[in-house]
């Protein structure tokens, strides 16, 4: 009996010596090792789907849930419900119409432009259920760019939404002229040449079209075209396959999300934030969501409160814009327990928790088009995921050193690069693999070779080049530090910073520019600006840049500050030098270049002086 009491008391010692030991050297054990077992547990679900070639995609989903929970509000926009069958057959509908009347088949490419409202998922899913993949638009995009979308993805009909209709006046005989019909959803148009389809609804079957049209039979069939800004300037149709929208589609049931959650989308549709893990997300749960023509920093907790919405999407701006708000006694008065976003920052964070309750907010890292993604399961603030043995086993990335004056990575003398140490910056590459494909850009194949480094680590890997400077600390949790090359983040959107250059450059008085973005305390990511060299004989013009902005560039990607500049700097490769640039900022004081900054009253740029330059450090300008 003392044997056996002195080997249980040895046992019972050992088992708390482990937990304690755990604890402290392995605190996130079993949260990881649980949210990885959910991860792993989908994963084999969709390796299964490859296996048998019967692949149950969103909109298959869609359609079970619809059956399942056909009279569950799915969509509640406006204050007006719409529950799973009402989209059902609004969808079933539009298919018809697209059939039979738009004469749309399998395969086809349809661009889609509209903003957030029922139709669009209405109209994006009865294409789906043709079997027809959708190119989603960026609202803000002007008339080249617009065209260029169609030239990338092959698109030859758009459907656009009827608030948007006049936005395509100075645009509509270019595409009609490359054969591209245009239909609205309308009942009629003022526009000859453009189609109307709420005039067709009423008299087509809200049956469902025969499943043969969508079914398929391989994940990596594409499905959408979502427009990404990136270093080559124009839009670039990322190629979006079952198998990226059902990851994403599982994005908040790995948070924990459940069928139960009300999930707040003030984001826009055509961003795969807000479609692909939002939308997606919510129908994967059978779910209710509250969409958002656009999001309202004044209106976001009335909102909440009235919808008692429990998850919410966000970028890091949207949550500054929220702790501006003028504070009230019902900050905390709310449902919500998550927030699902990314591009948060420490001090934002830390401010929007202390205010509005001890709401978790859960960073998601990824691009749209890239094959790595990583999730802040835990909710540490300023993390952006985290990642173990076991993470690392799965998903193949490494952080190498990366040279900011040069604007490249560091290779040694065997022409291979080198890993950065624990808690040091580098930029992130990911394996390409079965695992983690990389299915790359519709249109040019050079656009999805400029995204992949070869001969990496040793002769013959590919690596997916992200762009972003990220450090991993001792702990395993990953902070972004920065964006690389030719593109910066503002206002939610990436700004291409050759597409801008490309833009001004048709400025008459503009010889040469460069573009970059600098920060600006208390906003997230970077602001435009512009180092210019005017033409000789020629005078800077605030009036007409300002006019040309307007006419050619989207809000977000307006350069905010211009220098004038006698030289261009140059690195060693012959690029234009940006890192000083960037380093230097817009500090009139501190930069004997003259200085413009945008004014929409004055419909200028006007000089930068020391009195605007405070105002815009101290909040007191709007940008």
């Amino acid at each position: 009996m003392t044997l056996f009491l002195g080997w249980l008391s040895a046992l019972v010692a050992g088992i708390f010596s482990a937990h304690v030991l755990q604890k402290l050297c392995f605190p996130f054990f079993w949260r990881d090792l649980f949210f990885l077992l959910k991860v792993i547990r989908y994963g084999v679900r969709l390796e299964l789907f490859k296996l048998t070639s019967s692949v149950c995609t969103v909109l298959d989903r869609f359609i079970q849930q619809a059956q399942r929970i056909p009279n569950k509000p799915f969509v509640i926009y406006a204050g007006n419900v719409h529950t799973y069958r009402d989209i059902e057959q609004r969808s079933n509908r539009l298919a018809n119409v697209f059939l039979e009347k738009v004469h749309l088949r399998k395969g086809d490419c349809v661009a889609l432009l509209m903003s957030n409202e029922p139709d669009f998922l209405c109209v994006w899913f009865g294409l789906a259920k043709i079997g027809c993949s959708v190119a989603f638009l960026n609202t803000n995009i002007k008339s080249k760019s617009l065209i260029h979308c169609f030239n990338c993805c092959g698109a030859k009909t758009l459907i656009v939404g009827s608030d948007l209709a006049e936005c395509l006046d100075g645009t509509l005989t270019s595409l009609l002229e490359d054969n591209i019909q245009v239909w609205t959803m309308k009942s009629q148009s003022e526009h000859t040449h453009m189609h109307t389809l709420l005039d067709k609804l009423d008299a087509a079957s809200d049956q469902l079209v025969p499943a043969a049209l969508h079914v398929t039979t391989s994940l990596k069939s594409p499905t959408l075209y979502i427009f990404t800004s990136g270093t080559t300037g124009l839009p670039k149709a990322a190629v979006i396959t079952h198998l990226q929208s059902l990851k994403a589609a599982a994005g908040l049931w790995a948070f924990g999300a459940t069928e139960d959650d009300v999930v707040y989308i003030p984001l826009p549709l055509y961003h795969s934030a807000a479609s692909l893990i939002g939308i997606g997300g919510t129908i994967h749960l059978g779910a209710t969501c509250i969409l958002k023509k656009k999001f309202s920093a004044s209106q976001f907790w009335n909102d909440c409160r009235t919808y008692n919405v429990t998850i919410f999407q966000y970028i890091g701006e949207l949550c500054r814009y929220l702790c501006n708000q003028p504070k009230t006694e019902v900050d905390k008065v709310h449902k919500v327990r998550m927030g699902v976003g990314n591009g948060l920052r420490q001090d934002v964070w830390r401010e929007f928790q202390s205010r509005f309750g001890n709401i978790k907010m859960c960073e998601v890292y990824g691009s749209t088009e890239g094959n790595l993604c990583f999730m802040n399961h835990i909710g540490k603030i300023g993390t952006v995921g985290r990642s173990n043995f076991f993470y690392r086993l799965l998903f193949k990335y490494d952080l190498v050193k990366y040279d900011m004056v040069k604007d490249e990575p560091v290779r040694n003398q065997y022409g291979f690069c080198q890993p950065v140490q624990k808690g040091e910056t580098g930029l992130l590459l990911s394996r390409v693999s079965v695992l983690s494909p990389f299915f790359g850009y519709a249109g040019s194949k050079q656009l999805t070779e400029k995204k992949l480094m070869r001969n990496v680590f040793v002769k013959g890997d590919t690596y997916f080049n992200t762009g972003d400077l990220m450090a991993e600390d001792q702990g395993g949790f990953i902070c972004f530090r920065d964006r690389v090359g030719d593109t910066f983040r503002w206002k939610g959107e990436n700004v291409a910073t050759t597409e801008v250059t490309e833009i001004l450059g048709l400025v008459d008085f503009i010889q040469e520019v460069n573009v970059y973005g600098v920060e600006i305390p208390g906003h997230e990511g970077r602001a435009g600006m512009a180092a210019v060299i005017i033409r000789p004989g020629l005078m800077f013009d605030g009036k007409k840049l300002f006019e040309h902005a307007m006419k050619d560039l989207p809000a977000y990607a307006r350069p905010l500050f211009i220098r004038l500049q006698e030289v261009m700097e140059m690195t060693s490769t012959f690029k234009q030098q940006k890192f000083q640039l960037v380093q230097s900022g817009f500090n009139p004081s501190k930069i004997s270049d003259p200085l413009f900054v945008l004014d929409y009253q004055q419909k200028s740029y006007i000089p930068l002086t020391d009195l605007i330059y405070q105002s815009i450090i101290t909040g007191e300008r709007k940008l």
